[in-house]
């Protein structure tokens, strides 16, 4: 066997672009020819750990808990190939990447059949204009509450200016509530129409509390510790990977300077603390301009909840100072003091708004797209309603109707003609009478369209709600019940553009969004057992003129299932006597390598 180590460091830069190069004209098809590739080969898996003191089932990617970090530049062609060593089905979703042209490569059930166990397939998208902080996950049977996501970091070209001077470190951290029950045991609850209960605590990169205080954290659990330079300013990107809590974060002392939200360059303000719902992704300029006495707090806490129940729902990290002095010590940094002020939060929401003298993936501002300035053609008031029964079982609604997954995904059924999967009949306005009902009904968006979407809240809890395939312009949130007058609050100039944005109880979030990008995409709910139970719907967006030049092609690796199923060729399952599809796949990789790495050796003098 050739061992890598046996070449020189020329010699191995000339045969990694060599492979670079034939791997390139292999995936020419999908992809743009003249931009970098990324590769990544991951090992979808369970692991038992103790997060939270408890052994349990947890998801990990290559034996990490969280999935490693992909970190990219705007444009990379990303090529991942996912090997589902779980005992069920499995899609990854990347949330935030627009997939421009490519709703095949999404990762939901709207347009991806599942990856069954044992087999392995491989997702291929370009993060095309596009930059930020986001994160992937799974996507299917409650697998999030189980670990399996990961962040993603697009950054820009080089060409590219970034409105802040270069930091000293790059941190991502996961926040997010969790449960010590495995993923499977939380369905069955939602199954048996239960809610889930008080979260055992929040995880902050996989890891349980710092023990800050004795009573409520237990001896022997693993923290996490941030490890900074004093003096230095360090970009910290955070992420709301849990069920259904929405966090406070906080840094004991510091400032948290934000700089950017799922791809968009925010306005520079100072923040003491800032919440961060589920789905949501932030990244904060933060600079150790505090003295090394001691360690310091890192802190997300549950928001909207009685705070004396929920004490122990509190994740804790450690901020440390390479000449730190001693621990952390003291009580926790205080949370915002809100009990009697409710619009504290929404005002703090109101806050973050784009930075419009600047350019993102490229040079011109972000601001010159003047989207108050555009005539709305299709406008839909989203209503959710607090949890109903309907033909006995719990379920969770948009405008009367609970969303349910056909045996085909919608986006291959059209593909194929295939007719009575779904119905274009989403209604615009929440109904005004009959009962609410099980569906698979689609909204038929305008391709170039200017869409409006008002999100109506009208449950006890905070709510997040996610586009795929698209940015859309928060410009207004309001308590009560949304009106044609509601319009005049309307931010028109530089609301922020992000993927997912949060919806209060008994309060109302509207957002724009044009309709520029072919296929069709999934709205829903981030929080997971309101999403589990039906709050999503899909938006079909069709170029009616020419869809093959607006549209990628389906991939040459296209799954079928459902009335498609005939379509699909067996693949070995890993785990048997006969070699994987992956260990074929893996086999083959390599000796294109090694027949690559002798060319380049016969011309390397």
């Amino acid at each position: 066997m050739v061992s890598s180590s046996s070449f020189s460091p020329a010699f191995m830069a000339a045969a990694t672009a060599a492979a670079a190069l034939v791997w390139a004209s292999v995936l020419i098809g999908p992809c743009l020819a003249g931009d970098p590739f990324a590769f990544f080969d991951w090992n979808v898996e369970y692991a038992t750990a103790s997060p939270l003191g408890v052994p349990q089932q947890v998801i990990t990617i290559n034996k990490q808990f969280p999935g490693p970090v992909m970190n990219i530049t705007t444009n990379w062609n990303v090529v991942v190939n996912v090997l589902n060593s779980l005992d069920e089905s499995l899609l990854i979703t990347w949330d935030g990447i627009q997939h421009r042209k490519n709703s095949w490569q999404d990762g939901v059930l709207g347009t991806n059949c599942p990856i069954p166990p044992g087999w392995n397939w491989t997702y291929q998208f370009q993060v095309k204009d596009q930059i930020g902080s986001f994160f992937y996950f799974p996507s299917l049977k409650f697998q999030r509450a189980a670990g399996g996501f990961g962040g993603i970091t697009v950054n820009n070209r080089a060409v590219i200016s970034v409105p802040f001077g270069k930091p000293d470190g790059d941190i991502t951290l996961f926040i997010g509530d969790w449960y010590t029950r495995n993923h499977t045991d939380l369905r069955k609850t939602l199954d048996d129409g239960k809610g889930l209960g008080m979260p055992d605590g929040v995880l902050m990169n996989g890891k349980g509390p710092y023990r800050y205080n004795n009573t409520l954290v237990p001896a022997g659990i693993d923290y996490e510790t941030i490890n900074v330079q004093p003096g230095k300013t360090y970009r910290i990107r955070v992420h709301n990977v849990g069920v259904a809590t929405s966090l406070n974060f906080r840094i004991q002392s510091h400032n948290l300077l934000l700089a950017e939200t799922e791809g968009s360059y925010t306005w520079q303000q100072n923040y003491t603390n800032l919440d961060i719902h589920v789905g949501q992704s932030y990244s904060f300029l933060v600079t150790m301009d505090q003295n090394a006495s001691t360690d310091y707090y890192i802190v997300a806490s549950a928001r909207f909840v009685n705070e004396s129940l929920w004490t122990r729902v509190t994740g804790v990290a450690i901020l440390h100072y390479s000449n730190s002095k001693g621990k952390a010590s003291g009580p926790l940094p205080d949370p915002p003091n809100d009990f009697y002020d409710k619009s504290f939060s929404m005002n703090q929401a109101k806050s973050i708004r784009m930075n419009t003298s600047t350019g993102a993936a490229r040079p011109n501002p972000q601001g010159s797209f003047r989207y108050g300035s555009i005539n709305v053609t299709q406008f839909y008031l989203l209503r959710n309603m607090p949890p109903v029964v309907i033909n006995g079982k719990r379920r969770t609604t948009l405008n009367g109707i609970s969303y349910t997954s056909p045996g085909t995904p919608l986006r291959l059924a059209d593909q194929f003609e295939e007719k009575g999967v779904y119905t274009l009949d989403f209604p615009t306005m929440p109904p005004t009478s009959g009962a609410p009902r099980i569906g698979s009904s689609v909204i038929n968006g305008t391709y170039k369209g200017f869409m409006e979407i008002v999100f109506q809240n009208n449950d006890t809890i905070v709510q997040s709600y996610h586009m795929d395939g698209y940015a859309f312009f928060v410009v207004g949130m309001g308590f009560g019940e949304w009106t044609t007058a509601s319009r005049g609050d309307y931010n028109k100039w530089d609301g922020v553009s992000r993927c997912t944005t949060q919806v209060f109880p008994g309060a109302w979030t509207a957002v724009l969004v044009s309709l520029d990008n072919v296929g069709i995409w999934n709205i829903r709910a981030e929080n997971l057992d309101t999403w589990y139970l039906g709050q999503e719907v899909y938006v079909k967006v069709v170029n009616p003129e020419s869809a093959t030049k607006t549209e990628l092609p389906p991939p040459d690796n296209l799954l079928y299932c459902g009335l498609l199923k005939d379509k699909q060729k067996a693949q070995t399952p890993h785990g048997t006597n006969s070699s994987s599809s992956a260990s074929i796949v893996y086999v083959r990789d390599k000796l294109l390598i090694l027949m690559l790495l002798f060319a380049v050796l016969a011309v390397i003098p």
